[in-house]
C-alpha cells in the first residue's frame, strides 16, 4: 500500500516526497517547473471551474465543497490514473497551491483516495 502526503506547491521538494503530482487546474503562481519538481501535472483530477470558485477557499463552505467534490471524483475517470500510480509508487504526495493547509482540495482527495 502507498503512503498519500499532501504539500503545498511553495514548499521544498524533499527525496522522500516520492512521485509529486500537481492536483491544481492552475499552476501555482510564480512557481518555476524547476522548483516545483512536479512528476505529473493531473489538473483533470481538480475541482470543476464552477467548483472551485464557489468554494473560493471560503471555511463556511468547506463542507458543502467536499460533498460536491467528492461527487465530482465519483464520476472523474481519472481517478484510474491516481489509482495506477499509488500501485507504481510508494510513496506520492499530492502537491497544490491553496494557503490553507487544512482546507483544500489535497485534503479532501487524499482522504477519497485512501478511502478506495
Amino acid at each position: 500500500m502507498s503512503v498519500i502526503k499532501i504539500k503545498r506547491a511553495y514548499e521544498k521538494a524533499e527525496a522522500n516526497d516520492g512521485y509529486r503530482i500537481l492536483v491544481d487546474r492552475l499552476w501555482p503562481r510564480g512557481l518555476t517547473k524547476e522548483r516545483a519538481a512536479i512528476d505529473l501535472w493531473l489538473k483533470e483530477i481538480a475541482p470543476s471551474p464552477g467548483l472551485r470558485k464557489w468554494f473560493g477557499h471560503d471555511p463556511e463552505r468547506f463542507l458543502e465543497f467536499r460533498t460536491r467534490y467528492v461527487e465530482e471524483l465519483a464520476q472523474n475517470p481519472a481517478i484510474t490514473n491516481v489509482s495506477d500510480l499509488l500501485t507504481k509508487h510508494r510513496i506520492v504526495t499530492l502537491v497544490y497551491s491553496a494557503k490553507n493547509v487544512e482546507i483544500n482540495h489535497a485534503v479532501i482527495l487524499r482522504g477519497f483516495m485512501e478511502s478506495i
